[in-house]
């Protein structure tokens, strides 16, 4: 069983709907209930912020702010992390023209957000991504890149570095430049960062595909078979340096087409998430609203269970609204499920009586107004 990691204090300032907020948790799952706009999913988003990037949302951070507060806002958490027990500190300051995020560990600032990933792993699953399978292909590329990070910390890097290279490219192009010497030096950096990238996809999917199978017999949710397309199709067997020369000598023979089109048309930015219902030996587009939930269900917890396979910490689970179209004994697998991971997860809904078969494995909060009673 992978070591449990827990929140057992979570307070906010001026975020959303809150002027302030505490919340005491003792390390079982969390479950928050009341009407909608009521700020369960605000306070799921502030979890969300113990990890890189924009939260949940991928909200501005300015727009983050309470409507009428003036000094930005604040997320504090203490829990028991992957070393020891820690504080942490997040949010932006109102006076600092950067609106950058800063964030403290146990009193001291960090020198990137990235560090968060010493501490925790955060993972979730919203109604928002309910369409993700139907949806365009930039928000299957999101959704998998999440999933890299949550065990590559280093995999947001080589993307920022490599999206920086191409809009340096882009430019060149653009002004036609065709410096030979200048492009190259580009493309090869672009071939570097973006076969590495493509790897360390293709290697989430063939862990999460094994463990998925290993898994078919016992999951109460059907099983996706996943695959990436649009980019350097079926040819990740061969050596990474060989891959690197090929898609430097295609950005290179592109030049001219690239140029054209105003951006660059061959890349990992390009690539695309494949799923199909495995046990229906169907494309996930083609399947039902109720079934595109359950695979991403499914996925999601999956992908969860490796996270704590590979790293020996369960991560923490924001699951939004997670039992609202499923029947009773369907809940009951599900929380099963999600209590055998060995983590703590965050839960919402409407009526806390859909929740009534975790019973003492967690805690009941209501949220009414911009404020939350246990």
């Amino acid at each position: 069983m992978p070591h449990k990691v827990a929140l057992t204090r979570l307070k906010l300032t001026d975020f959303r709907n809150y002027a302030s907020a505490s919340l005491a948790l003792d390390g079982r799952h969390v479950v928050l209930t009341g009407d909608n706009g009521a700020g369960k999913t605000n306070l799921m988003e502030a979890v969300s912020f113990l990890s890189p990037g924009r939260g949940l949302r991928r909200a501005a951070y300015g727009d983050i702010t309470r409507v009428g507060a003036a000094g930005g806002f604040s997320i504090f958490a203490e829990l028991d992390g992957m070393e020891g027990v820690v504080e942490i500190g997040t949010g932006i300051d109102a006076s600092d023209e950067t609106t950058a995020r800063r964030l403290r560990i146990n009193g001291t600032t960090a020198k990137t957000v990235d560090e968060l990933t010493d501490h925790l792993r955060v993972l979730w699953l919203t109604p928002a991504m309910d369409g993700l399978f139907t949806g365009g292909s930039s928000d299957r590329r999101r959704f998998l890149d999440r999933l890299v990070l949550s065990l590559d910390p280093e995999h947001a890097r080589r993307a920022s570095d490599f999206e920086r290279a191409m809009r340096s490219r882009n430019k060149l192009l653009d002004e036609g430049r065709f410096d030979p010497s200048w492009l190259s030096g580009i493309e090869e950096q672009m071939a570097s960062l973006g076969i590495a990238m493509a790897l360390a996809r293709q290697e989430m999917l063939g862990l999460l595909t094994r463990l998925i199978e290993e898994s078919r017999e016992t999951s109460p949710f059907p099983s996706a078979s996943l695959q990436l397309s649009g980019f350097m199709d079926g040819q990740f067997s061969r050596p990474s340096v060989d891959l690197e020369d090929e898609y430097a000598a295609t950005l290179a023979a592109n030049r001219y087409r690239d140029a054209g089109a105003g951006r660059t048309l061959e890349g990992p930015h390009r690539a695309d998430l494949i799923a199909h219902h495995r046990e229906k030996q169907m494309e996930a587009a083609r399947c039902s609203t109720g079934e595109q939930k359950a695979l991403l269900v499914g996925l999601v917890l999956a992908h969860a269970r490796l996270v704590g396979n590979l790293t020996g910490h369960a991560p923490v689970l924001l699951l939004d609204e997670i039992a609202a179209h499923l029947d009773e004994g369907r809940r009951a697998a599900l929380f099963d499920l999600i209590d055998g991971l060995g983590g703590q997860a965050f839960m919402t809904g409407t009526d806390c009586q859909m929740f009534a078969a975790l019973g003492e494995r967690a805690q009941f909060f209501t949220v009414a107004d911009g404020r939350v009673f246990e």
